[in-house]
């Protein structure tokens, strides 16, 4: 290039231009036909790379390169040549402009490093997308790893554009970051709070893309379908998007529902107001109803009864005990719940089933059913919680109980209004 760049200076002080102008447009035009040669041999070495490392990686069994190519990290490396020819050549000027040799190095170093950075940034995508073809990736993404790793390179590639720029050794930059170290915290507070985040999650394995949980501060209830440095990305069931910081899971109080779908079944826990005037011991009159109730005798045992003749009996049962020693209603009702739950086939049998009382209240005795139901879908959830509700309700009437519910102001009218 020196060559070339002598010949067209002498060329223009030939033609009359004065020095100082003939050297500057001998320059500029030198640097124009660096940047044209570098282009070429960049195209024809990136053609020819390309077109090799296709085929090669066409032949190959592995995912790691077909990833790599598919992700143009190769192409990207291309760049090396045209940045190591600018840098090579930056002294074509001589004596005649000793600043400009500085100047071209300083911009071939910026596109080299800029070559650099981008590989760099595309192997990490690359890498991120082959640990994600393992089966423990769902478990322990990396994600917020990559992002932090990204950042990292962003920074050290700034501070090294600084230091060409300026003209400065980039280790002594660094050691005047001392001083900004309360600035950087700042600024990068929440990568570094979600970094330390995401290294709990990862390392206790309580949150992962595809887990269902709830985070009440923040009303989120949904499925956490991606998980970076600084964010947590939620569908809620109504398919809005909730995002929030990362190290709100750590710090917040979460719900994670996995437990719960690991189980194979999910907890159906609800209960009934008894209204308490409605509880009395039982008579002949409402075992001989209760008799006709259908499965009634499979879920109550009958020990308590004892065979009679007695002609004013239709069903020829009696009480053995003396009438303060007769069950109530309640308790008979408590026994049929039990057993309904335990023969019911969408209740899982396998896990608890308890059909207990609440403390009462102002608003009578809460009858609590706590099953598990096998079905974890919420529309077969709901059915079935809703079926056995709709049954609880519907034979409550028959062992004489009601259901304590509050008037309402129609209810407080008098019959013939």
């Amino acid at each position: 290039m020196s060559v070339f760049y002598d010949y067209l200076k002498e060329f223009l002080l030939s033609n009359g231009l004065i020095t100082r102008v003939a050297i500057a447009g001998a320059a500029l035009g030198t640097f124009l036909l660096l940047i044209v040669v570098a282009s070429i041999v960049f195209l024809i070495v990136r053609m020819i790379v390309v077109k090799i490392l296709g085929r090669i990686v066409q032949r190959t069994s592995g995912i790691w390169d077909d990833t790599l190519f598919a992700h143009k990290v190769f192409h990207v490396l291309t760049h090396f040549i045209p940045a190591i020819i600018i840098y090579s050549s930056s002294g074509f000027s001589g004596e005649d402009l000793v600043w400009l040799p500085t100047l071209i190095r300083g911009v071939a170093q910026i596109y080299l490093s800029i070559a650099v950075v981008t590989a760099l940034v595309r192997f990490f995508d690359a890498g991120q997308e082959i640990y994600n073809t393992y089966p423990n990736a769902k478990d322990h993404p990396i994600k917020g790893y990559i992002q932090l790793m990204k950042i990292l390179v962003y920074f050290f590639w700034a501070i090294f554009v600084v230091a060409v720029l300026v003209d400065k050794n980039p280790a002594s930059l660094f050691a005047g970051l001392g001083a900004l170290a309360a600035v950087l915290m700042f600024v990068f507070k929440d990568p570094i709070l979600g970094f330390v985040a995401s290294i709990q999650l990862a390392a206790n394995n309580m949150v992962k893309p595809g887990d269902w949980i709830t985070v009440p501060k923040y009303d989120v209830d949904g499925t956490v379908y991606d998980i970076s440095l600084t964010t947590v990305k939620i569908q809620n069931w109504d398919k809005t998007i909730t995002t929030i910081p990362t190290y709100s899971l750590v710090s917040e109080s979460v719900t994670n529902w996995v437990g719960m779908i690991e189980s194979g079944g999910r907890r159906i826990q609800r209960s009934v107001n008894i209204d308490i005037t409605s509880i009395r011991l039982c008579d002949q009159e409402l075992i001989n109803r209760l008799n006709k109730l259908p499965r009634f005798n499979e879920f109550i045992s009958m020990e308590m009864f004892t065979e009679d003749d007695s002609s004013n009996n239709p069903n020829g049962t009696t009480l053995k005990m003396t009438k303060l020693d007769w069950p109530t209603n309640l308790a008979l009702f408590k026994k049929y719940l039990e057993g309904y739950c335990h023969s019911h086939p969408g209740i899982h049998e396998h896990m608890a089933q308890v059909v207990r009382f609440l403390q009462s209240t102002e608003k009578g005795l809460p009858i609590e059913v706590n099953v598990f139901s096998k079905a974890q879908q919420s529309e077969l959830y709901e059915a079935l919680q809703a079926e056995i509700f709709d049954h609880i309700f519907a034979v409550i009437p028959e062992f004489g109980l009601r259901v304590f519910q509050n008037p309402s102001g129609s209810g407080l009218l008098p019959p013939d209004i």
